[in-house]
């Protein structure tokens, strides 16, 4: 008789158990907040601020440039989505990141997608069609100063490195 009751132990601790385990388990990983991808979004701060003045309400053209700003910001945080999703793909797969990150790049896909909609919108609550334009000026700004900084930094590197800008080709001593 006891031979039949052990086995039938045996099953129930295992099974109870795992219950367990799988109880805390989704009660501790639902508690867990997934740290955000980008850090604040300033820009779009700096924007709904302005909306909400009525003390001296906003002028459009301060508003809008708010809103150019913001779109800069989203231009700019696409990109780095784009770079970072394929990489971080092949890290998951390879098992180097955990699921963290991943759900964290998911979330900031998808708030990214709800920020790009609202900025269409408000564009297009300025001027009807500029929604379409925004994001290409912006994306046309954001290249612009790129290479800006870029050129900026020309002299400063020059500097550093003690060179004029004149190539000075030496004749060879063969």
């Amino acid at each position: 008789m006891a031979s039949v009751f052990v086995p039938v132990f045996y099953v129930l601790v295992v099974f109870g158990g795992l219950f367990i385990f799988g109880r805390f388990y989704r009660k501790r990983s639902t508690t867990k907040q997934i740290e955000p991808y980008f850090p604040r979004h300033h820009e779009r701060d700096t924007y709904v601020t302005l909306l909400q003045r009525a003390d001296p309400p906003a002028s459009d053209a301060l508003l809008k440039a708010a809103l150019v700003r913001r779109a800069i910001a989203d231009v700019q945080r696409i990109l780095r989505l784009r770079e970072d999703k394929q990489a971080l793909q092949n890290l998951l797969q390879k098992g180097s990141v955990g699921d963290d990150l991943w759900n964290s790049l998911l979330a900031a896909e998808k708030e990214l997608e709800a920020e790009i909609v609202e900025v269409h919108a408000e564009a297009n609550s300025f001027v009807e069609g500029w929604g379409h334009v925004l994001f290409q000026t912006a994306s046309e700004m954001l290249a612009n100063e790129k290479t800006r900084a870029i050129v900026e930094q020309i002299p400063v590197d020059r500097a550093r490195n003690g060179t004029c800008g004149i190539l000075v080709v030496s004749p060879c001593l063969c």
